[in-house]
């Protein structure tokens, strides 16, 4: 979840996106013997076909560095001593690689797994023993390393090289159905070993400089930007349900009330939540423009910010019918200090408190909290 680079405006109350600095391995049937009545065999229940109970998540992020280090230990004790009880766990970086040695044939060909995590299958054994929500964010439409090692599967510029953005990286294609086949052999892997949840991360396209003149492919010419995620978010839901395991995706916070901001990125929000059973927008404050949602200087009012942003959601949600199915919205909230923005304050406890204050009096009851240095303000969280 990258916004160092997101450009900030009152006009029409959004935030223009400048660029982002800031499968389905179903267990068989087994042949039955053939006899004069055959019997059918039910499948071996396994990791990946066991019905996963929801959890009302407080979660914190974990960078694949962090979870194979010594530290790892503070974070676990975190969960022991205060209200955490999620973690999300990168499976598939921002770069593209696979933070452990993943029994994935796609992966494998491209000699994408590392040994970033040593032991995921021991690690998740652990956390789950302590009856920890394990989330495996995989990022999916920014993958610089696949898109040079498959150049087929790239975004290319009109002139068929490959397009980059703003930080020289190179994004794979949403219009390219063989990069929805790796997503799905990837996060089936991670539900094979006990993930509770799957969540994809830039699951978006770039906006990055020059983006409006790369070429999608014959399929773009049909089918919009918000249209091709809507149908991989249908697509990744309907493969991966069957595995017991839940699905989200994390979206921008503004593309809840700018329509604009929905296009350049692809992500309609109502359409989306119709596929998933988590949806995740990030509403950090200092990712809100002066005077967005009628706040002057949204960073300085974290209660008030988060509290708007959430109720301007239930408002959008509304439009889908009652009993249809909708996601729940589970919101990533700020703790880290924008002191990059001009009007900023100092980020702790209070603040990281406040924002889950705003959360429960929009009549919302889960979180996730960020910081890319997994340094989290023990003292706005609640103790066991």
């Amino acid at each position: 979840i990258d916004f160092t680079g997101l450009e900030k405006s009152k006009k029409n109350n959004q935030i223009t996106i400048s660029d982002e600095d800031t499968v389905l391995d179903t267990t068989p049937i087994p042949t039955p013997e053939p006899t004069v009545t055959p019997a059918i065999e039910e499948p071996e229940e396994t990791l990946a076909i066991i019905e996963r109970d929801p959890v009302k998540a407080k979660g914190i992020y974990v960078t694949s560095a962090k979870a194979n280090s010594d530290d790892f230990a503070r974070l676990v004790n975190l969960a022991d001593t205060t209200e955490i009880n999620a973690m999300v766990i990168d499976v598939k970086g921002d770069t593209g690689k696979i933070t452990y040695h993943m029994d994935s044939p796609l992966a494998k060909e491209i000699n994408a797994t590392t040994n970033q995590i040593s032991d995921m299958e021991g690690l998740v054994k652990t956390l789950k023993e302590k009856d920890i929500y394990l989330i495996a964010r995989i990022v999916a439409f920014k993958d610089p390393y696949v898109a040079e090692q498959k150049h087929e599967w790239a975004i290319k510029n009109k002139d068929g090289s490959l397009y980059r953005d703003n930080n020289d990286e190179c994004w794979v294609n949403p219009y390219n159905h063989e990069v929805w086949d790796y997503l799905m052999e990837v996060s089936t892997k991670a539900a094979e070993i006990g993930f509770d949840e799957i969540q994809f991360d830039y699951i978006r396209f770039s906006t990055g400089k020059g983006i409006a003149e790369a070429d999608f492919g014959e399929e773009s010419e049909i089918k919009s930007k918000e249209d091709i995620i809507i149908e991989f978010t249908k697509y990744a839901y309907e493969k991966l349900k069957p595995l017991g395991v839940f699905v989200s995706a994390d979206v921008y916070g503004t593309i809840i009330s700018s329509s604009i901001d929905a296009g350049l990125v692809g992500q309609n929000y109502v359409e989306m939540a119709k596929y998933l059973d988590y949806i995740c927008p990030m509403i950090y404050p200092s990712h809100f423009g002066e005077g967005n949602y009628g706040i002057e200087y949204p960073d300085l009012e974290p209660l008030l910010i988060v509290r708007k942003v959430l109720n301007a959601s239930k408002e959008k949600l509304a439009q889908i019918p009652e009993d249809d199915h909708r996601a729940i919205v589970r919101p990533w909230l700020q703790d880290f200090t924008a002191s990059w923005i001009k009007n900023y304050k100092v980020y702790g406890g209070e603040e990281v408190r406040a924002q889950i204050e705003g959360v429960y009096e929009a009549g919302y009851d889960e979180w996730i909290l960020w910081n890319a240095s997994t340094n989290y303000s023990v003292d706005g969280l609640l103790e066991n």
